[in-house]
């Protein structure tokens, strides 16, 4: 399953190989894309220079319980799968204003932006096959290893990987530094990017400095 933790890791890698011609790396991850991140991270270590990580979903991985994984990857519910996440384009709305803290601001124009992957040629079986992926890397085990420097952002109403959370890694990652941003949710560089973009600018600006 290419959505697993651990093939995306792989894949984000192979993509280095393939397209990024950089001496300095910083590796970002939003929600479940900082799980992977850090994964990534853990895996080649000296291929990159720091980690930014936006509301990310390590302690919670966001996919259904290990035990379920034989069910959802059997050939009944590889078949039905697919209709039943086709239901996001009814509540998918409802989910995207919980990941803001404030609703009012997702225009039009945002919400066109978050359909566009819903035109995409089986779209509904990617989401599927995202759904039943396996994301089991006990990273909370390993963040002693993770020796890069770490920007952890996250908005005060994040209601989908709780503030708390992200300063509990924050804490316990050996080098970070936490940024929670007021009066925003779990998109922060969407919702609050002036914020954003400024502790974006402050962590390079101390990395290039050797702080």
């Amino acid at each position: 399953n290419p959505y697993s933790t651990v093939a995306q890791a792989e894949l984000t890698l192979g993509i280095m190989d393939a397209a990024v011609d950089a001496e300095r790396v910083v590796l970002v991850g939003h929600s479940a894309g900082g799980a992977v991140a850090l994964l990534t991270a853990l895996n080649e270590p000296e291929r990159f220079d720091a980690l930014i990580l936006v509301s990310p979903a390590v302690y919670q991985s966001g996919g259904p319980p290990a035990a379920f994984g034989p069910l959802l990857r059997s050939p009944q519910l590889r078949r039905l799968g697919p209709l039943l996440v086709r239901q996001i384009r009814e509540w998918g709305l409802t989910f995207a204003r919980t990941a803001w803290h404030d609703p009012s601001q997702i225009t039009p124009e945002v919400w066109e932006g978050y359909q566009k992957p819903l035109q995409a040629h089986h779209w509904d079986r990617a989401l599927w096959e995202f759904t039943a992926a396996p994301r089991t890397t006990n990273l909370p085990a390993r963040l002693d290893e993770v020796r890069l420097p770490t920007l952890v952002i996250t908005g005060d109403n994040d209601r989908v990987v709780a503030a708390e959370l992200s300063a509990r890694l924050a804490d316990e990652l050996p080098d970070a530094r936490l940024v929670v941003i007021e009066r925003c949710g779990h998109v922060p560089h969407e919702e609050c990017p002036e914020e954003f973009l400024a502790a974006v600018r402050a962590f390079l600006g101390d990395l290039a400095a050797g702080e």
